[in-house]
């Protein structure tokens, strides 16, 4: 079954989210002595985070706007509550659009 265009740009946000997670977590423990053991490793791994988050945000924007949504709102969330306000913009904003989706399909009957 083929995605809505606003269901690509909340997958590529998730997906996005999904990879800065992965960036935290290689500053935490037990993996941080790791990370941190070479400058080259420490700045590839923050470079990936900024990447991550700022493609999250851009398609979290996206997607909100495709489903004719104010995408600051969205995004304002998922920045000021980061990662618990992102991961409940990507759920919302999922099953709004799951709800969209059964809304618009043909009714047989």
């Amino acid at each position: 079954m083929n995605e809505s265009p606003e269901q690509n740009a909340l997958t590529a946000s998730t997906l996005a989210f999904v990879v800065a997670l992965v960036c935290i977590a290689m500053f935490l423990p037990p993996l941080v002595e790791r990370t941190i053991a070479t400058p080259l490793r420490s700045v590839a791994t923050g470079l990936a985070l900024a990447l991550a988050l700022l493609l999250h945000w851009v398609f979290l924007a996206i997607g909100a706007r495709r489903m004719g949504r104010a995408a600051a709102g969205w995004v304002g969330l998922s920045v000021l509550l980061f990662p618990v306000g992102s991961a409940a913009a990507l759920i919302l904003l999922h099953w709004f659009s799951d709800q969209s989706r059964v809304l618009r399909a043909p009714q047989h009957g």
